[in-house]
């Protein structure tokens, strides 16, 4: 598969019409995403205009807002090969301890903010450890790290809650509080996503990362230290998870032990259908986030008109058997185009 951002420049011919195939067929992947999500906001506002009314469009934002921030860091992972099953858990845990923590106290946002990621960079460095310097395959790492941590967190609530009403007034105002109309989570969430595109396209480990799911083997001849990116990778969905899991007790301040439960393959599904290759080396986190603000404006157009729940999950499916099978056929066409132009011009030499 071709890195599409960065990676090592190369000068042949072959290579730069592959790369710019993949590039245009991603481009044109985006925008069909964007496209989508127009059409279902627009059908859904005809059948129902409460649906973009103030609070309509404030609801969206911060339901979709946790949901971006966990496919930005499984985006990450997912360009090295890999895959993060544990993020829903390491929420649930996050979210959690933050409250235990702040219960009945007066601690800051900052401190909340800074105890999450530090559960989920622990909990990332745990899984990127396993895969990386004991290479266990990455699903087997991630399924056992997020039925660990939840078990951790069952043990840990006793069927007990965190209520709303012992949590400190601050951490709530960052949930519910708004700037010039816009909700604090969304803005976050926006600053995270652009600063972590930033790193990607612009930083030579951050182009590695491209490089190490585009081809492990070439990355290695290149002297790319895999480990070491793979395990970086880890602590930053880790690191993400865990943020997020704070902002969700900012967000609903009533805090279970199930929280975020399932939203490991939704995560998944929202890179994948976003334009994130499964099969690495693809993709940005600008269209991870669409495919995840696709996914929740489904879900809140299901309610809106009174659809079957089911039928979110039924949707979310066929997008990710869709995503993967675009991802498959491009895969195919760029090779074939690659060999293509390689054999041309080895015989024009």
């Amino acid at each position: 598969m071709t890195t599409l951002t960065g990676g090592p420049t190369t000068t042949r011919p072959a290579d730069r019409s592959a790369r710019s195939l993949a590039d245009a067929v991603l481009r044109a992947r985006e925008i069909s995403i964007a496209g989508a999500l127009a059409l279902l906001i627009l059908g859904t506002w005809l059948a129902n205009p409460r649906f973009l009314d103030g609070q309509g469009v404030k609801d969206l934002l911060l339901n979709a807002s946790v949901l971006v921030l966990l496919a930005v860091g499984q985006s990450v992972v997912v360009l090295t090969r890999n895959i993060d099953l544990s993020v829903g858990s390491v929420v649930g845990l996050s979210a959690f301890a933050c409250g235990t923590f702040v219960s009945g106290t007066d601690h800051g946002v900052l401190v909340v903010m800074l105890l999450g990621t530090a559960i989920g960079v622990v909990c990332g460095l745990v899984s990127g450890a396993l895969v990386s310097f004991g290479r266990v395959p990455a699903l087997v790492v991630t399924l056992g790290m997020l039925y660990i941590i939840q078990g951790v967190d069952y043990w840990w609530a006793q069927g007990d809650q965190i209520s709303a009403t012992d949590v400190p007034r601050p951490i709530l105002d960052l949930g519910s509080g708004s700037v010039l109309g816009v909700p604090y989570l969304p803005l976050i969430t926006l600053v995270l996503l652009a600063g972590t595109a930033y790193f990607l396209r612009s930083y030579r480990s951050g182009r590695e990362l491209y490089a190490i799911g585009s081809s492990p083997e070439a990355a290695r001849l290149a002297g790319v230290p895999i480990r070491r990116r793979i395990l970086a990778a880890y602590a930053f969905s880790g690191a993400v998870a865990g943020f997020a899991g704070a902002l969700w007790l900012a967000r609903f301040g009533t805090v279970v032990a199930d929280d975020a439960h399932g939203w490991e393959l939704t995560v998944v599904s929202a890179v994948v259908v976003g334009g994130v290759a499964i099969t690495g080396g693809v993709g940005t986190v600008w269209g991870a986030a669409l495919g995840a603000l696709l996914l929740t404006t489904i879900g809140s157009a299901l309610v809106v008109l009174k659809v079957d729940a089911f039928w979110q999950g039924a949707v979310t499916g066929a997008l990710l058997l869709a995503a993967i099978s675009v991802d498959r056929i491009v895969n195919l066409r760029t090779t074939a185009a690659l060999r293509k132009r390689s054999a041309r011009h080895g015989h024009g030499a």
